[in-house]
């Protein structure tokens, strides 16, 4: 025992700050940056001057709405913490920031409500292979003990919940901690190092007891602790700090440490945590599968674009160094140079010359590369070591500039801004005209809106996505076209006869001809089918008709006056008038919808899917999340547009769900001409 964990890993650190929302994350890395120096004091985050709330939109909503970088140093060594956003709705930006840090810092908080949220964010963390530590924050504030705290939460964590410090208390409050490894006291003062003292009397055997539950977990990973603990030999404290370092580094457990950051209480103990006991970059390396060798190879975690500085990559180098004016390979072959490296403290950067491996910098003017790209030095490109994988868009909305002069202008930005948020898209929708902008919530495209009026200058306009209606038709008709012409010199003239009928739901069109005789030349009856297309792209109810077969039966023609065009206009006006004697009937897009939700919630979503005009298929326990449900559901699409807002009301803001297109459906009564007024149609 006491080599497992090869002794402390020196060298720079990329420390990810992730939790649930309002959990106190920003307060966290506050309280960090002001303990090693790097500001002056702690700013409390309803002062608005936080490092991380260095956008006006943080600000509005009082929330972080991106990651947020500050690189410091203690004891020596240098420190880059990554302060994730907690909320669902901007939960993507912490992914590819995950990917290429050494650890995760956890912030939680002894509420019951939080803990979907929670296991959202542990999951990930499961599923990126990242070790984590748990910082128990508000300690001051929390009504339930300690462990009984940890008992709540455990079923978050797919690890033991570790706990290596219990509370000091005095009269019933929070006086300071007890550290179980090294069985010492400390007493807390506000933004100021813990003053140490001896562990009093009457606490003296509940720390015993915590400390035995420590090291009973630990003995499940080292035998030789075990027999000392069945032997009660008391273990050396190097051996327990070893195990504690190597079950951290191996995902084993899951280390608690608690505190109260608004006060700068427990930070440095945390601090010192992550010095001696995280893995540093060789094993950042190894979980990402990069290759050996002396060539440079960096990972992008973040793209931002700054007012006066460019394009800036927020990158993790996993081996080598950059300079100003390296050459880095892109994937797929691309190259290009860097020209500016800066450390990072929320908006303020510092020039460096070189970033070397373990470092987390910004790259300047990497135009042409991506959040998540895996760039190199060497020849060719690297393989891609992390993929960006953006979740399924769960809110829209068509956008366009109150002033068409602003269209490229707009288009512009908003690159830019999918460039720093790759979990939003961009689509041009070609039936309704629209540019639609997707995400994950409302709260996500609201701050988008804002920057695009805020930071661009550009005043937009947004409503609800136009839903892709289409029509068909309930009975067969028979009809005639004839378009005739007369002016001075050749004329008009074209001849159909038609027959339309309905088709089975989801059968498209057919054009057939049964023409005989000639009556309909062969050079026209392509004119004919023409038009008819032509005429379907908007029917009586002025939708695109689908599920109808036409077939050409008769006509005639004129030797001189008929012309391509003469068969195309005969053809719509046989359309236009035998149509609307087929009984059209509008039809909606019904998607069929999973929605994950905690298992609390389950009645509600159940619930609210029938107000939505939803059919339930069925719910069942979501396989390996403890907690969770499926429900699944066929809904008009109509009614999803805000299905997402209502979700995560019921659900303290952690449902979310996946629509796929199902079927057509007929729809009728007063929906149907709400629908055909706002598309500029009276039924």
């Amino acid at each position: 025992m006491g080599t497992r964990a090869g002794g402390r890993r020196t060298g720079p650190k990329c420390i990810a700050i992730v939790g649930p929302f309002a959990s106190g994350k920003t307060t966290l890395l506050e309280a960090i940056l002001a303990r090693t120096g790097a500001i002056p004091r702690q700013n409390p985050v309803s002062s608005g001057n936080t490092v991380s709330d260095h956008s006006p939109e943080a600000r509005a909503h009082a929330m972080s709405v991106e990651a947020s970088i500050a690189t410091t140093e203690f004891m020596g060594e240098q420190f880059t913490f990554i302060d994730c956003p907690g909320s669902i709705e901007f939960s993507f930006e912490a992914e590819p920031v995950l990917a290429a840090c050494d650890v995760a810092v956890v912030v939680a908080e002894a509420d019951e409500k939080k803990i979907p949220a929670l296991q959202l964010i542990m999951r990930k963390l499961d599923d990126l292979g990242v070790p984590r530590i748990l910082f128990l924050n508000k300690v001051d504030k929390a009504i339930a003990g300690v462990r009984d705290t940890l008992k709540m939460l455990q079923p978050t964590s797919a690890a033991p919940l570790l706990l290596r410090q219990i509370p000091l208390r005095k009269d019933g409050v929070v006086i300071g901690s007890i550290d179980l490894a090294l069985e010492r006291a400390y007493i807390y003062r506000e933004y100021a190092e813990s003053e140490v003292a001896e562990i009093p009397g009457d606490d003296k055997a509940r720390e015993l007891q915590a400390r035995f539950s420590m090291l009973e977990t630990l003995a499940d990973h080292d035998d030789e602790l075990m027999e000392q603990l069945l032997e009660e030999i008391e273990p050396p404290k190097d051996a327990i700090f070893d195990d504690l370092a190597a079950d951290l580094r191996e995902g084993a457990v899951t280390p608690v440490l608690i505190g109260t950051a608004e006060k700068g209480n427990g930070v440095l103990r945390l601090l010192k945590t992550i010095r001696h006991d995280a893995p540093d970059i060789e094993a950042t390396r190894k979980r990402l599968g990069a290759p050996d060798g002396n060539a440079t190879v960096v990972q992008v975690m973040k793209t931002i674009h700054t007012p006066h500085g460019g394009k800036l990559s927020v990158s993790r180098i996993l081996s080598g160094q950059v300079t100003d004016g390296s050459e880095l390979w892109l994937p797929g072959g691309d190259t290009a140079k860097v020209s500016g490296i800066y450390r990072m403290l929320g908006k303020d950067q510092v020039k460096l010359t070189a970033a070397r491996t373990g470092d987390t910098a910004a790259l300047g003017k990497l135009d042409a590369v991506k959040t998540g790209q895996t760039l190199t030095s060497a020849k060719g490109g690297a393989k891609q070591l992390f993929d960006v994988e953006p979740p399924q868009p769960v809110f829209a909305f068509a956008l366009r500039p109150r002033e068409r002069k602003d269209e490229v202008k707009m288009s512009a930005a908003i690159q830019r801004l999918a460039e720093e948020d790759p979990s939003l898209s961009l689509r041009h929708n070609q039936d309704s005209a629209e540019t639609v902008l997707s995400g994950h919530g409302e709260m996500h495209l609201r701050v988008v809106r804002e920057r695009l009026e805020g930071k661009n200058q550009i005043p937009v306009e947004g409503h609800a996505p136009a839903v892709p209606y289409r029509e068909t038709i309930r009975k067969p008709v028979q009809q005639r076209g004839r378009h005739k012409k007369q002016s001075g010199g050749h004329g008009q003239f074209g001849d159909v006869v038609i027959e339309i009928k309905p088709l089975p739901r989801g059968s498209g069109f057919q054009f057939t001809d049964t023409i005989t005789g000639g009556v309909v030349p062969k050079t026209y009856i392509q004119s004919v089918e023409t038009g008819i297309r032509d005429y379907l792209k908007s029917g009586p109810l002025g939708f695109p008709v689908v599920d109808v077969a036409v077939n050409l039966s008769d006509g005639s023609y004129h030797a001189v006056d008929s012309s391509d065009m003469a068969f195309q206009m005969a053809a719509k006006l046989a359309m236009k008038e035998g149509m609307a004697a087929c009984s059209p009937v509008l039809l909606e897009p019904v998607m069929k919808v999973e929605i994950v939700t905690p298992s609390d919630a389950t009645s509600k979503i159940i619930a609210l899917i029938p107000q939505r005009r939803g059919q339930i298929l069925g719910y069942d326990a979501r396989p390996d999340w403890p907690g969770w449900d499926v429900v699944e559901a066929t809904m008009p699409q109509a009614e999803i547009g805000d299905l997402i807002i209502e979700l995560r009301s019921a659900t303290s803001g952690v449902a979310s769900y996946r629509a796929v297109f199902d079927h057509m459906a007929e729809l009728t009564g007063r929906l149907a001409d709400e629908a055909m007024n706002a598309n500029g149609k009276a039924a």
